[in-house]
């Protein structure tokens, strides 16, 4: 009997343990998985990219010696300086997915022009001039190797690099040269030897500037005067024969607090699609944090003048005049009239196959002043207002905007059968629909940012509301009218911070 027991012990403990893992399991809010087409266009631009960097790089000085038997030389020290990139081509470019790995990098048939100011030396003679070098047939393989960091900064690491210049040719120009083009293809054999030897390394060490550059990366981002945007990664990323998928953190902070909300993110899973550059899910967690935060921020409140009030209104066919007397048949204003809107929870969100729902529980108080500038009610009343969130990409951010479904106006056990009270109810949504609904969505304008890198933009972009996650389908453009060079410390012109962020004082 005991030893039957045992196996229910150990699948009991199995379970168990299960179960404790599971707990601990971190979901991203939001996931961006990068397909075959992006790393095409990525090779593409990045030629360019390098093209030009390589021009513009400083590339340290090459000394030597080496004998030259033909010429019955012991030694000749040499010395190549101010040595400049003219031209670089990679016709024969391609980077692959290594599933659970990183990426390939492959590179053939490459050439580059490179020109240098010489200098040799031997016991025989001294000399110094110009030289073009015309180097071809390079070959390049290596692996990628993409993780995570401690911090949930991205990774990269160079494994199984290879590489390898064929073809070498060297043409002097100054000093001695019409005899040193005479025997230059001898000399070419120690440079091609030296070059290759330094190719593997140097590109290593670009890979591991490249890295400090990730480790930096400040994932912060500062939304607006309430809130802060995690975007750090949750695990390292997803490697497939088809893709790559990076999982954010995506969740919202108040400022000067970024304790975790007390809810947590459920797991979601892109659908297996190909067609665009990039796939972008963002989860309901991540509205729900957003909305959790702004509200905890304090940022659902505002008072509303008589002046602010009849701004909003000049577009309602109705006209601002018909609005207050339609309150004037129930008060006697001859005072200031103000509307004070507060929200009581933060708003709930729903994200369900094409539709994308915010219900906002609030209250609202209606007030006037009177002549010796004393504040004082008219009335008081909770409210739930459910809208319609409309959605967009504009430039680098997503935009929302809010319209009013349906309004629910709760009242007092002692109020509900005030006739003057229940008036109130159509003038209320009239003022949520023409006041603070384009008062909301001026501050919604600001957007939310979309996770990209400096001088990248979105094309031929789609929106889908799905179960529980919203899925953004697009491609992408490289912007080449910036002079300025990719930065690792700039996602679309936006401050990244890795501290709690203080607010700079409005002069």
């Amino acid at each position: 009997m005991r030893i039957k027991k045992i196996p229910v012990l150990w699948g009991c403990f199995l379970l168990w343990n299960l179960y404790i893992s599971s707990s601990h399991a971190v979901y991203p809010g939001i996931k961006a998985r990068i397909t075959q087409q992006a790393l095409d266009y990525g090779v593409e631009v990045g030629m360019k990219v390098l093209e030009q960097m390589m021009k513009e790089k400083t590339i340290p000085d090459i000394i030597g010696s080496e004998s030259l038997e033909f010429l019955k030389i012991d030694y000749v020290n040499y010395n190549f300086s101010n040595i400049k990139v003219n031209a670089l081509s990679f016709p024969n470019t391609s980077l692959a997915f290594v599933p659970g790995v990183g990426l390939k990098v492959l590179t053939n048939h490459g050439t580059a022009n490179i020109s240098n100011h010489w200098e040799v030396k031997s016991p025989l003679f001294y000399d110094t001039g110009e030289s073009d070098l015309y180097l071809s047939g390079i070959y390049f393989t290596g692996i990628i190797v993409l993780t995570r960091n401690e911090v949930g900064h991205p990774a990269l690491k160079l494994t199984d690099c290879y590489a390898q210049v064929s073809h070498a040719h060297v043409s002097f120009a100054g000093g001695l040269s019409v005899l040193y083009n005479s025997f230059a293809e001898p000399m070419e054999k120690p440079i091609l030897r030296n070059l290759n030897e330094m190719l593997c390394p140097m590109i290593t060490n670009e890979v591991e500037a490249f890295n400090v550059n990730l480790s930096a990366l400040e994932v912060l981002i500062k939304i607006d005067n309430y809130t802060l945007l995690d975007c750090s990664l949750v695990s390292s990323p997803e490697i497939s024969e088809h893709y790559l998928d990076l999982n954010l953190k995506g969740v919202f902070y108040p400022l000067e607090n970024l304790a975790d909300p007390n809810f947590s993110p459920v797991p979601f899973v892109l659908p297996d699609r190909r067609d665009s550059m990039l796939y972008i899910g963002i989860s309901e967690y991540f509205f729900r944090s957003a909305s959790f935060a702004h509200f905890v921020a304090g940022a659902f409140g505002a008072t509303l003048s008589t002046k602010e009030i009849s701004h909003y209104f000049v577009q309602n066919s109705q006209g601002f005049g018909n609005f207050l007397s339609r309150i004037a048949e129930i008060y006697i204003l001859s005072q200031p009239f103000m509307l004070e809107f507060m929200a009581t929870e933060p708003p709930t969100v729903h994200l369900e196959p094409n539709n994308f729902t915010l219900d906002i529980p609030a209250s609202i108080i209606m007030l006037t002043q009177t002549e010796n500038s004393t504040v004082e009610p008219i009335v008081s009343m909770d409210f739930v207002a459910s809208t319609s969130v409309g959605l967009a990409i504009l430039g680098q951010k997503l935009i929302c905007s809010l319209s009013l479904n349906r309004f629910r106006l709760s009242l007092p056990e002692s109020n509900r059968s005030d006739i003057k009270v229940l008036r109130f109810e159509n003038i209320l949504s009239s003022i949520l629909h023409f006041g603070v609904l384009p008062l909301a969505n001026t501050r919604l304008q600001q957007g939310f940012p979309l996770p990209n890198p400096y001088n990248i933009s979105f094309i031929n972009s789609d929106i889908e509301v799905l179960e529980d996650f919203l899925l953004i389908s697009t491609d992408l453009r490289h912007e080449t009218f910036s002079k300025q060079q990719p930065s690792f410390h700039n996602w679309g012109g936006l401050n990244l911070i890795n501290g709690p962020w203080r607010e700079t004082p409005t002069p």
